[in-house]
């Protein structure tokens, strides 16, 4: 039973030496930074221009949604490399093939929801 409690010390250890080294380390960097605000530092930055206007900016859902379904499909499509490498290989049988198809076509279904709903009009 000793053995087992000993491990769970040596975790308990562990995120204590941890937690330590976070809370120095933040400890450290607000003893050692330069600390001198003045309201020319605490102006927004834009692209080196004079900020316009107030800081609130309303931007449009679309352009979200349409990176969302980028990633969304960027992410799926890594999915094929594997299957394509293993395609032309002895033994590829036609359930794999089958559950390819099923993929692929769980793919076009949510392509087409987008584009009935039209979300992929830009304008």
């Amino acid at each position: 039973m000793g053995s087992y409690l000993g491990s769970y010390a040596t975790l308990g250890l562990l995120l204590v030496v941890g937690a330590g080294f976070f809370a120095v380390a933040f400890l450290a960097n607000r003893a050692l930074r330069p600390h001198r605000p003045h309201a020319e530092k605490l102006t927004s930055y834009e692209c080196g221009l004079d900020p316009v206007g107030g800081d609130w900016a309303q931007s449009q859902i679309r352009y979200y949604v349409y990176a969302y379904l980028y990633v969304l499909f960027a992410v799926e499509s890594v999915f094929l490399f594997p299957w394509a490498l293993v395609f032309d290989r002895p033994g590829f049988g036609m359930v794999t093939l089958a559950e390819m198809a099923v993929f692929i076509g769980v793919l076009a279904l949510g392509l087409l929801y987008a584009w009935r709903k039209r979300v992929l009009h830009w304008t």
